[in-house]
């Protein structure tokens, strides 16, 4: 644990981070090498860390009893992996998940390609709130009737542990800037002012063609890429702006320094593909998953961490990860086989279903035009139906959840099985 001013000049007390001082540090691991990480659990507490996004070998996945055994106070645990796709991921626990992320256990993870386009910088922002009082220590996490609906709010919105942080640019360059909502609960909608932004990446997979960045949302689990040429004058400022409500306000500010390099973002190649498997459609097996609500009880303690609440469900299942052997999985699938999972929303709300372990292609949806993303964590909205499509390249058990925390420690959480 640690202290950080994240509200005016008083430390704000007993946050947790994967850093002695300040936020979690920006990984950096490379496309197709080994990567090793040593956890060294100093919280009085059990911890473990989930790789989001990254489809790696099922013991390194970071799910306490699923995938592996809890890091107790003063253990460590050997994450070791290489990654096969490049791109913008993080990191947090699957332990007392709520608590630890809300008290500052998130961080990013960036796997370079071994042959990117060339930028002139490369930032990362990490997008999330924090529940202070007005004497900037910790309320309390969360309100009930909130998470039977949205979820709760922080009051004080951080890029970085920073409201509204400046990073100084170079004039006329290209910029890459990655964008992780590592929130609980928040759903962003993104924009710029004082310059273009063209979106290259979603989640970390390469979008099919570049597009311009209007208003796109970035629910809880989800990355965004955007490449940003900037003004050619120095002292020009470029804006990330939130406009997810009523009252936007600004991310973060790039700021133009010394002379133009006169870059032209037409001169930009694309992102290398990463290497997914391209799921068979017209023989792939067809599975539907019902997200709603339930009114079943909940258990009041459990081996990693429960709210005391019943508010959701997948497949009329509440499960709150509370127990070393809750149920069955909710689909068996063989391995290599191709599968089309058709996500219902049967609520009033949005929610961010992330699969862990393996990455999908959205298909269709019976309310908007889908383009064909390659993601792991797909924004279903109200009364939605989302297909989705992947093969079963990775075996064993894989969590699937809303990652609007809230609901996750709710009941809207299960797991599916490879064999």
């Amino acid at each position: 644990m640690t202290e950080f001013s994240l509200r005016g000049d008083q430390p704000t007390q007993n946050i947790f981070s994967n850093n002695a001082i300040g936020p979690a540090p920006v990984l950096r691991a490379k496309q197709g090498e080994p990567f090793h990480v040593r956890l060294e659990n100093k919280l009085p507490e059990a911890t473990t860390i989930h790789w989001h996004g990254l489809r790696l070998p099922n013991a390194m996945d970071g799910v306490p009893f699923l995938t592996q055994p809890y890091v107790y106070e003063n253990e460590t645990f050997d994450y070791i992996f290489t990654p096969p796709d490049a791109g913008t991921f993080w990191y947090h626990p699957h332990c007392n998940t709520l608590e630890q992320m809300s008290y500052g256990l998130t961080g990013l993870l960036i796997v370079d390609e071994k042959d990117g386009p060339d930028f002139d910088a490369d930032i990362s922002l990490n997008l999330r709130d924090w529940r202070l009082g007005s004497d900037g220590q910790f309320i309390n996490l969360y309100k009930a009737r909130k998470s039977a609906r949205a979820g709760t709010f922080g009051t004080v919105k951080t890029a970085n542990w920073s409201e509204n942080p400046t990073y100084e640019v170079p004039s006329g360059g290209l910029i890459r800037l990655r964008a992780a909502v590592t929130d609980v609960t928040r759903i962003f909608k993104l924009l710029t002012k004082g310059a273009k932004a063209t979106i290259i990446a979603l989640d970390g997979y390469p979008v099919p063609k570049h597009f311009d960045l209007d208003h796109q949302a970035v629910g809880p689990g989800q990355r965004i890429d955007l490449a940003i040429r900037m003004p050619d004058e120095e002292g020009k400022e470029v804006q990330l702006i939130n406009a997810s409500s009523s009252k936007s306000w600004t991310v973060a500010t790039f700021k133009t320094k010394g002379t133009s390099l006169k870059r032209d973002i037409r001169d930009l190649k694309p992102l290398p593909n990463n290497p997914v498997p391209i799921p068979d459609l017209e023989n792939a097996e067809y599975i539907p998953f019902e997200f709603t609500a339930t009114a079943e009880s909940a258990p009041k303690n459990g081996f990693c961490g429960t709210i005391g609440f019943s508010f959701w469900a997948i497949n009329r299942k509440s499960w709150l990860g509370v127990s070393p052997d809750p149920m069955e999985p909710l689909a068996d699938l063989k391995l290599g086989k191709s599968y089309i999972f058709s996500f219902r929303n049967r609520t009033p709300h949005t929610h961010p279903i992330h699969l862990h372990g393996l990455s999908f292609t959205l298909l269709n949806s019976n309310k908007r035009k889908i383009d064909p993303f390659i993601t792991d964590t797909a924004l279903v909205l109200p009364d939605e139906r989302m297909d989705v499509a992947f093969v079963a390249d990775n075996p064993r058990d894989w969590l699937l959840h809303c990652h609007i925390i809230e609901h996750q420690k709710t009941g809207m959480s299960s797991f599916i099985r490879i064999s």
